[in-house]
């Protein structure tokens, strides 16, 4: 039997916390200079391939997408300024990086 659409949620969110729970206590025993190391290593770099970002800003949005697969990331908070777009201003958006 397969679960409802509120059940599906309640167990991706269940999942998620658990997850969460368990980065937060890797990151608690990470010394300063191993978190300062990593940062240094991955900032403005594709989570998918490891080529360099390039920083867009559209209306206050800061949308990176990637040199190399063409990838697009938004950090904390984006995807809800985003998603608040209407339609006219998200074609607008995608525009910029079409080819």
């Amino acid at each position: 039997m397969k679960p409802s659409e509120r059940e599906a949620e309640y167990i991706a969110r269940m999942e998620f916390e658990k997850k969460k729970k368990t980065e937060e206590e890797k990151h608690r025993l990470l010394k300063a200079e191993e978190k300062k190391r990593l940062r240094d290593l991955h900032h403005m770099r594709c989570p998918k391939c490891g080529m360099e970002l390039i920083e867009i800003d559209y209306k206050e949005i800061k949308v990176d997408k990637c040199s190399e697969c063409e990838g697009i990331w938004l950090d904390a908070g984006e995807l809800e300024a985003v998603s608040k777009l209407e339609k006219g201003g998200l074609d607008k958006l995608f525009g910029v990086f079409r080819k």
